[in-house]
């Protein structure tokens, strides 16, 4: 019974498999709660850094920040964060896909762009189109430490402070919750500022010890805790697209198995009866 051994066999192999991906899938999990807990705890600080830095934008400061500036567009700048393995669905796809656009739109209007990547896929996606990568960092773990998004970030504000490029774009997804992520485009430099309706009137800020002091600090630590977030965020976004992706194959393969099961029990049927057949057939002959 050849046929139905093959097929016992292919049964086995599939439910190794799905022994793996349930694995997975429950690894992700865990993993998943403990981004989301890092994640919501860094959150209110981003939303607040960047709601302050959007109302400064907006105000009539007597020293302008270079990252205050808008300037004509002849090369832009992508901070891309994407993950360091696969094995998520199309997490990665679906943020490089947004990249594409945006890189179309910017090729139309001749501009070419330079690229700060976190995450393997990120290097490898941008390595293939030919982009030019002036720094990346991958493998910082499950629970990056801001010390390791410090200095792929410097490496593109220091870009644009020596007039190399004329805007940042940060380019991540966004965790809604854990069925949907969602890849989204920030702009970073220049600063958009706020469109609170408040904040029309002629109003500032009070700077101490000064304007120039002030916003050195505070608008480089803006850029550098919104790419944490969103390295932060990533991290609840591979985590959960993993779950959902390990769950997909741990169900399709439980529906292999089951179809596997049936064409065996038929094979198996048919060879009994088979043999049952030319049993009587040879009863009959004598």
């Amino acid at each position: 019974m050849a046929g139905g051994k093959e097929i016992k066999t292919k049964i086995t192999s599939v439910q190794n498999t799905q022994k793996i991906t349930k694995a997975m899938e429950m690894v992700a999990a865990s993993k998943m709660r403990r981004a989301q807990d890092q994640m919501f705890a860094t959150r209110p600080y981003a939303q607040r850094i960047a709601t302050v830095v959007a109302h400064v934008a907006s105000s009539h400061a007597e020293y302008k920040h270079p990252f205050l500036i808008e300037r004509p567009i002849k090369r832009a700048g992508f901070i891309t964060i994407s993950t360091d393995r696969g094995l998520c669905g199309g997490l990665n796809t679906n943020l490089f896909k947004k990249a594409l656009n945006k890189i179309g739109e910017l090729d139309d209007q001749g501009i070419e762009i330079d690229v700060v990547t976190f995450g393997v896929k990120a290097l490898g996606f941008f390595k293939r189109i030919g982009a030019r990568i002036i720094a990346e960092a991958s493998h910082i773990g499950d629970r990056p430490d801001i010390s390791a998004v410090i200095g792929p970030v410097q490496a593109m504000l220091k870009s644009y402070s020596e007039g190399e490029i004329d805007v940042i774009y940060l380019i991540s997804n966004e965790f809604v919750n854990t069925m949907t992520q969602e890849p989204k485009i920030t702009q970073l430099v220049p600063v958009v500022p706020s469109e609170d309706t408040e904040l029309k009137h002629h109003w500032d800020y009070i700077y101490e010890p000064g304007s120039k002091e002030v916003l050195d600090n505070v608008l480089d630590r803006y850029i550098e805790s919104l790419v944490y977030q969103a390295v932060v965020e990533n991290v609840a976004c591979e985590m959960a697209s993993r779950m959902l992706a390990m769950k997909n194959a741990t169900d399709n393969a439980g529906d292999m198995i089951n179809e596997l099961q049936l064409i065996y029990n038929r094979e198996r049927q048919a060879s009994i009866t088979q043999e049952i057949s030319e049993i009587v057939g040879g009863a009959a002959a004598v």
